[in-house]
């Protein structure tokens, strides 16, 4: 136990969707970007998963809240305070005073500079002394493993909750990206506005995201890895009757199919913009995709099909960013493409 003040070392996955802290090269929270708050006081009452507990299904005394929103912070003060909360379960019953912070985070590569201004001063806020952002992009290809330094073109595609962050990356920096606001979140937004207009049946986000998990697809042919129909229960929209609706993969694709074109399309973009020495380098590596998204089933497939470039989807998807902040927060001195 340490009696007094000291630096500690964090680095941040701060999603729309989850947060990821690594403390001591390991993964110490991974846990939902929600707080719940007293709705009278402001105080925090939950974070993370005991939050999304209570996300929908909260009273009027308790306000549950998801601070981030197109992978900005939409909610300031709640942001802050699932900062601190989050934080403190990294720490807890391991310090007596707080630990002053250095921490990396990773945001959007969109971001303009009032967004990068509000998640420093969330953090500093939250305790952080020392606070450095890198773009999610270039967090994501250190957390696969590429040498992003090195005179060579890589592309990456990170499908996150809020924002779909394209980038071709060479010699530390972004040469071209594309980051559009259309990811995890809209995804489940499709899938509850298709229910409701196809099945007549009402289901809530969370659902909503229980049937993407389940039986979410990018193609209407996934062959023998075809998942098992998805049973939904709800009220029926018009008689508020209880329904009980079997969900199968085609029709989840057929309903998603608008929302991923536009990813085609914005990865189609970056490449138009790519140099052609870079383009023939990612050509020859393929594209990687990372995030959440990356997990749809077939999403790959669909765009190795529609580009003409192999897509590979990273080992562990979900944490890619997060570990690359965790390498970033280690090479402080050595990576110049860290900002302050």
């Amino acid at each position: 136990m340490g009696f007094f003040s000291f630096t500690q070392e964090l680095s941040m996955d701060l999603g729309t969707a989850n947060t990821i802290i690594i403390s001591d090269d390991k993964i110490a929270v991974d846990e939902p970007s929600v707080v719940a708050l007293d709705s009278q006081t402001n105080k925090m009452i939950a974070v993370g998963e005991r939050a999304k507990l209570m996300y929908e299904k909260n009273n009027n005394k308790i306000r549950v809240v998801r601070p981030l929103r197109d992978g900005v912070i939409a909610d300031f003060n709640a942001c802050e305070q699932m900062m601190r909360g989050l934080i403190k379960m990294v720490n807890t019953g391991r310090h007596l005073f707080s630990p002053t912070l250095r921490m990396v985070i990773g945001v959007p590569s969109g971001s303009t500079e009032v967004e990068l201004r509000a998640v420093r001063d969330s953090a500093e806020h939250a305790g952080g002394r020392d606070v450095y952002l890198i773009f999610e992009p270039l967090a994501a290809a250190v957390g696969i493993g590429v040498d992003v330094e090195a005179p060579e073109g890589n592309m990456i595609v990170d499908i996150g909750g809020g924002t779909t962050e394209i980038a071709v990356i060479s010699l530390g920096g972004i040469v071209s990206n594309n980051s559009i606001k259309m990811a995890g979140d809209d995804l489940t937004a499709d899938i509850q506005e298709y229910m409701s207009r196809q099945h007549n049946v009402k289901v809530s986000e969370r659902m909503a995201e229980r049937i993407k998990i389940h039986v979410g697809s990018a193609l209407t042919d996934l062959g023998d890895d075809a998942p098992e129909d998805y049973v939904v229960h709800g009220p029926n929209r018009i008689t508020a009757l209880p329904m009980e609706v079997p969900v199968c993969y085609q029709e989840v694709a057929h309903c998603l199919e608008k929302s991923i074109a536009k990813i085609e399309t914005a990865v189609l973009n970056a490449l138009e913009n790519t140099p052609p020495e870079l383009y023939a380098d990612i050509v020859k590596n393929g594209i990687y995709l990372t995030g959440g998204g990356a997990l749809l089933r077939g999403i790959d497939r669909r765009l190795t099909e529609k580009i003409n470039i192999p897509f590979h989807v990273a080992e562990d998807p979900l944490h890619c960013v997060a570990k690359g902040t965790g390498v970033a927060l280690k090479n402080v001195d050595r990576f110049s493409f860290l900002m302050r």
